[in-house]
């Protein structure tokens, strides 16, 4: 996601203001699970929410607008895009997954995926998620994910679909 804004120089920070945004205002604490004593965290959105409404992005104009400055067009048009590329069938989306870089590789992101998994095989839904990091796809595949689609950001990264059924 990085290459998609003007200056990566100010990626961190910029990214830091989203996502605590997001974390505040769109993200159901009820639907983020945690793993590692917060090394790592998956933030999920239930079937049939994973579209930010209208009036949601309404409400966030001015806070994206100081999040992402004059990247916002770019940031707009990197959501539509996933937006468009998006699954429109019931299941669980894996909308953002992090873990602490110090403790990276030692599987705290994929037991905090897991957690929401297994629900979704108790509930027999699917999950779905976008990954622009090649590494991330067999990272995902190990959790039962398969690649359904690609596609590219003008200008940008390149992106995987992935799609995961329930067992």
């Amino acid at each position: 996601m990085a290459i998609s804004f003007p200056t990566r120089g100010r990626v961190p920070a910029i990214l830091q203001r989203f996502f605590d945004l997001m974390l505040r205002s769109e993200a159901d604490p009820a639907l983020t699970d945690v793993a590692g004593d917060h090394a790592a965290a998956a933030v999920w959105r239930a079937p049939g929410k994973w579209q930010t409404t209208r009036l949601t992005m309404l409400r966030l104009t001015l806070p994206m607008l100081v999040a992402f400055g004059s990247a916002l067009p770019r940031a707009l048009r990197l959501q539509a895009l996933l937006e468009a590329h998006h699954p429109s069938e019931p299941h669980w989306y894996l909308e953002f997954l992090g873990c602490n870089p110090a403790q990276q590789g030692q599987g705290y992101g994929g037991a905090a995926t897991r957690a929401r998994l297994d629900h979704c095989d108790r509930e027999q839904l699917p999950a779905a998620l976008e990954t622009a990091t090649a590494g991330n796809v067999p990272l995902y595949g190990a959790l039962g994910f398969a690649v359904t689609s690609e596609f590219d950001v003008p200008g940008g990264p390149h992106f995987w679909s992935l799609w995961r059924e329930p067992r």
